[in-house]
């Protein structure tokens, strides 16, 4: 046992210096961890501190359950997985930008990067998907590399976007008729929309002729039917992205009847979601009764929902209101509500909002122009920032057309809030707010976006606690700066208040116990 007088005497001698070093080195490293917690917590939405305790230091304090129980939640916790699966899976976005002329100009006039190696490798997935068949791995490797569907199922793969146009070309030269390798160049080399729409046409003449002549042959046996799921799928991809180049060069009843063509031939592809492309395009030409007509077929609780849909019926409702207060002076306000009450149109637009808000509550952000747009990815995760993003780039134009739509959408659309107070244990028209939202947008969205988070979350408990702590030591180490001497009085007097306790206890030891044994414990 250490000496306690030595350590009495060494309290005493200490100058007003130390505690001026003590508190200062204090305040800097827990300003240095505030820093840190507040960083991780930005990044990844949780505490490192919570996470490193909950992870690594509670199963080793709290030692590790029994065998039953673990066996027991193991199919809950399966189930409870099970059931977030469908609300966290990642979409392609229907309407996603080329990446050659529009993702590319973005990044010669900034220097960002408005794709993410995640997402981009989510499209190299679905290119081969759409675009390869079995039959493409069954032949000789030496004939695979003259092959040009080798070619391009090796250029689909490539992360370098060079070699991918470098493949696209070779694949060319072996055979001129490649519909796919055009089809990679008009994404990727094609500089203006014009070009792009150009080399679309190219694939689509080549396209649909290997389409025709697998046709008549598919029904001999499946690997002349999966020759004939490619073609389709080329012709289908090429076709739609046509009718966005139309969309984008402005002929867009052109671009309406290509979509309703190609959802006419082709009503088992509807998991292209074709119909957001077309409804975007006839809100273009404010035909609204078609959309409504679109809605009535595709807004239905049988079928999955999105963003496009909920705040599309939405606007539609929104816009009758607008037609019952054509003067500004007259527009929709809560204190006017509040005085006469809702009429039926405005009960309708609000409950439309709300349940548009409750499905993607990100959305309004975008809308009221309370968050900056960036451009949008090219998949997105429904309910998530990301769908919110891509909805909003699209469809402020036909917000702001709407006179009073973003009026009545101000001032109502927190009032869903105050319905679902617990949004990720209950919902009120849809299922509880799916949890893994942030994760996957943070995957999604590149760095420079703040992702928008909700529900909004409350700062962890240890960024309080080291902000309240380099807080006080930072104010004592000023204070024993100005007031080297009361501070110095204070401090011994505070350590003198600690240690009273423990000296007058080893007091009483020393009274009670025998002499020789206290000697050999104070010699230990």
């Amino acid at each position: 046992m250490v000496d306690l007088e030595y350590i009495a005497m060494f309290l005493n001698t200490l100058t007003p210096k130390f505690y001026v070093a003590l508190t200062g080195t204090s305040s800097l490293i827990s300003g240095l961890i505030l820093i840190f917690e507040w960083w991780y917590f930005r990044k990844y939405g949780t505490s490192f501190i919570e996470q490193v305790s909950l992870n690594h230091l509670g199963p080793w304090l709290g030692g590790v359950e029994n065998n039953n129980n673990g066996n027991n939640n193991t199919n809950n916790s399966q189930n409870n997985n099970q059931q977030s699966v469908p609300e966290c899976k990642v979409w392609r976005n229907p309407l996603n930008l080329l990446r050659g002329a529009e993702y590319n100009r973005y990044t010669w006039v900034t220097g960002k990067e408005p794709l993410t190696y995640y997402d981009m490798n989510l499209s190299a997935q679905d290119h081969q998907t759409f675009f390869t068949c079995d039959t493409d791995h069954s032949r000789p490797s030496d004939e695979l590399a003259s092959v040009p569907s080798a070619v391009m199922q090796r250029a689909w793969r490539e992360r370098n976007p060079q070699a991918r146009i470098k493949a696209a070309h070779e694949a060319l030269e072996k055979d001129s008729e490649c519909a796919t390798a055009y089809i990679l160049l008009a994404e990727e080399e094609a500089t203006t929309i014009l070009e792009t729409e150009r080399l679309f046409k190219q694939a689509l003449k080549v396209g649909e002729a290997n389409y025709k002549k697998s046709q008549s042959t598919q029904h001999l046996g499946a690997h002349y039917e999966a020759i004939h799921r490619r073609d389709t799928n080329v012709c289908v991809y090429v076709r739609r992205r046509l009718a966005m180049c139309a969309r984008k060069l402005g002929r867009v009843k052109e671009a309406v009847k290509m979509m309703r063509d190609l959802m006419k031939e082709f009503p088992m592809m509807s998991v292209l979601n074709i119909h957001e492309n077309l409804i975007e395009a006839l809100l273009e030409l404010q035909a609204y009764a078609d959309v409504q007509a679109v809605l009535a077929k595709y807004d239905d609780i049988s079928l999955p929902k999105s963003a496009t849909i909920c705040y599309t019926a939405a606007l539609l409702k929104a816009r009758a209101v607008a037609d019952n207060f054509p003067f500004a002076s007259c527009r929709f306000s809560p204190e006017i509500a509040s005085k006469r009450g809702l009429s039926t149109a405005e009960m309708n637009a609000v409950e439309a909002i709300h349940r548009a808000v409750e499905f993607n509550p990100h959305v309004p952000k975008y809308l009221l122009e309370t968050k900056s747009l960036i451009l949008p990815p090219e998949h997105l995760l429904k309910r998530g920032d990301s769908e919110a993003i891509a909805y909003a780039f699209f469809h402020l134009p036909h917000w702001k057309r709407v006179d009073g739509a973003l009026n009545l959408l101000h001032c109502t659309w927190e009032g869903t809030f105050r319905m679902i107070p617990y949004p990720l244990e209950k919902g009120h028209l849809f299922y509880p707010y799916p949890s893994c939202t942030e994760s996957a947008d943070r995957e999604l969205l590149p760095a420079f976006h703040e992702v928008s988070v909700y529900p909004k979350k409350e700062l962890p408990f240890f960024i309080l606690f080291t902000a309240g702590l380099c807080s006080v030591t930072a104010l004592l180490a000023l204070l024993t700066h100005q007031f080297p001497e009361p501070m110095g009085l204070v401090a011994k007097t505070f350590l003198n208040t600690i240690t009273s306790p423990f000296n007058f206890l080893v007091e009483k030891l020393e009274g009670v116990l025998p002499s020789n044994l206290w000697h050999q414990l104070t010699r230990l």
